[in-house]
């Protein structure tokens, strides 16, 4: 298969819910995202983080639902987050959970990355495979 290379930007909604019973120190949030460029889609997921800004460090973990086109192909895959901050140095790994691909992106693999630049704009690239089109 052949590995091709999706990027844009994207606009993200970040709302935090209340989580009973657990610690302070971790936020539940939803996230509600709109792709734009060759991944034309949104996205709704729910995300729990753990970490002190003040302290620069802290991780996270999600898991979205996107619907919409890639490259001309309409349906639905599901990204899972993995996330550490250490001292101000992030690793980030978002991966397409195996299986998870609908439509005209059955059988979807890959990886994207975030990069969020000055003025909290952010953007993607995303490396994936797809089965040749029917």
């Amino acid at each position: 298969m052949t590995t091709h290379q999706a990027k844009g930007p994207f606009d993200v909604k970040i709302v935090p819910f209340k989580s009973d019973g657990i610690d302070a120190a971790f936020s539940a949030m939803t996230l509600d995202k709109q792709f734009h460029g060759a991944l034309e889609a949104t996205s709704k997921g729910t995300m729990l983080a753990f970490g002190s800004p003040a302290k620069g460090s802290g991780g996270y973990v999600a898991i979205e639902l996107v619907d919409g086109t890639l490259d001309g192909r309409k349906g639905t895959f599901v990204l899972q987050h993995n996330a550490t901050m250490d001292h101000g140095t992030a690793a980030m790994n978002i991966i397409v959970v195996p299986g998870s691909g609908t439509g005209e992106l059955t059988g979807i693999a890959g990886k994207l990355s975030i990069d969020v630049a000055a003025g909290g704009k952010h953007s993607y690239t995303f490396d994936y495979t797809l089965p040749a089109a029917q």
